[in-house]
């Protein structure tokens, strides 16, 4: 039943795969904006706020709307979040900021608060702007490894400061998972690399790419060369499901996957199966489901091992696959590849349940799904040996670098941030977050 040959590349026409990885919410335009702002109720002890990991005064930016002052709503937004503009696209305000204003405990439908922030920072950014300034020089110079959110946030934190800043970056372009690792159809039209510039435009930061931890540099050359050093290099493996069989032709990990479909500028070149299986309850499983649909596939089943409330994608997130076409299967986990002559043919599932004690075990019940391509998005994790293979080895614990409140790592001078570090949230507006706080934390560290 099939095999490689019902893999290809342009299942759909150049213009079917453009009008299908439009925008996923298409702008406010400015009247829409001034509706949306107006039902703000301003409050004091704003709940929304404090719901927001970066800490934007979310009611006076949304006021400044209203009143018209659109570069003081996006000052007010992109001096707390330098990556406001990709957090007002990506981030899950439907758990956070939305989900706690007033009007969704009033009336179910709160201010949409992301759509606001997007209005404001591409109204700033669409002007060419930049409107911050660098203090006066330091004197100092501090490496960052990693041009993701976290990595970036603290570079341009860091340059406002004062002190130069070089970046190593192992791949061609920064922007990290913004620019690798995110649905196209949520961020298009180049914007993480519009992004990053704006973010450059700044001055006092260098990227050098092509460069990596362990590879090209280490801790303890950047620790010599440079007075202080910032980890946000992410997380650097994809998990395994421990099947045998996983290399076979047709078995692809998620991540890499995305990470292709984003540098492909037509989709056109992008080989897409009939029949897809994504096995995983994240983010990365929905993005990568809703995308294969997207690009011509004819059935595409999502798969998680527990409920639905126990996945880490938002009921937001889960509801837009099933509209997109996508089938969600849950309470299975895979226990073996089908195939025929090396190649995929399909996953056999067995059912699982919740045992009295909470843990998840197996019914011994099976099926099997169909597939010509399988996608694994089960979590990554991250790669311990360049932190610690060198002379200069941090503190890990339960997988990733251990950070205090101040994002130090166990050796003085050198700090972490992002999905890296114990308790790190997986989210950009965090990563943006652990960057700034690490910045001013090197600031004092570098001013004794």
């Amino acid at each position: 039943m099939g095999g490689i040959a019902d893999i290809a590349a342009g299942r759909l026409s150049a213009e079917e795969l453009s009008e299908n990885f439009q925008d996923m919410y298409p702008a406010l335009d400015e009247r829409q904006a001034h509706i949306e702002a107006s039902r703000c109720y301003f409050c004091y002890d704003a709940p929304c706020m404090e719901a927001c990991p970066t800490g934007i005064d979310i009611p006076n930016f949304i006021r400044k709307i209203q009143t018209g002052n659109y570069r003081g709503s996006a000052l007010d937004i992109l001096t707390e979040n330098i990556m406001g503009g990709a957090c007002a696209r990506v981030c899950p305000t439907e758990i956070l900021c939305e989900e706690v204003c007033v009007r969704t405990t009033q009336e179910n439908k709160p201010v949409t608060i992301g759509k606001l922030q997007r209005f404001s920072t591409d109204w700033l950014m669409e002007t060419g702007e930049q409107p911050f300034e660098r203090a006066p020089s330091s004197g100092r110079r501090v490496a960052v490894v990693g041009a993701g959110p976290a990595g970036l946030s603290a570079a341009h934190r860091l340059s406002m400061l004062g002190h130069e800043v070089v970046v190593f970056e192992a791949r061609e372009k920064a922007g990290g998972l913004n620019e690798y690792g995110i649905a196209a159809y949520k961020v298009p039209n180049n914007f993480a690399q519009r992004e990053v510039d704006f973010i450059l435009s700044l001055g006092g930061i260098s990227i050098e790419y092509g460069k990596a931890l362990g590879r090209d540099i280490s801790l303890k050359e950047l620790n010599t060369e440079y007075d202080a050093v910032f980890f946000g290099g992410g997380l650097g493996t994809v998990r395994s499901l421990g099947l045998e069989g996983e290399g076979m032709d047709g078995v692809y990990n998620a991540v890499d996957y995305i990470a292709q479909l984003r540098q492909s500028e037509t989709k056109t070149d992008l080989s897409i199966g009939r029949r897809v299986v994504v096995i995983g309850g994240g983010n990365t499983a929905i993005d990568m489901a809703v995308q294969a649909k997207r690009l011509g596939a004819e059935d595409v089943t999502l798969v998680y091992r527990r409920g639905p409330e126990d996945m880490s994608a938002t009921h937001h997130e889960q509801e837009y696959a099933q509209t997109n076409g996508v089938t969600i299967k849950h309470h299975a986990k895979p226990v073996a590849l089908r195939s025929s002559d090396g190649v995929v043919t399909g996953v056999e599932f067995e059912y699982t349940q919740t045992n009295t004690s909470g843990k998840l075990e197996g019914t011994g019940e099976t099926f099997v799904v169909a597939a010509n391509m399988v996608f694994k998005a089960i979590g990554q994790v991250f790669v311990t040996d360049p932190v610690t293979a060198s002379a200069l080895s941090l503190d890990i614990q339960e997988g990733r670098i251990a950070v205090d409140d101040n994002r130090q790592t166990s050796v003085p001078g050198i700090y972490a941030g992002g999905d890296c570090v114990l308790g790190g949230e997986d989210l950009t507006v965090a990563a943006v977050q652990d960057g700034k706080l690490a910045a001013h934390a090197i600031d004092q560290y570098l001013r004794g």
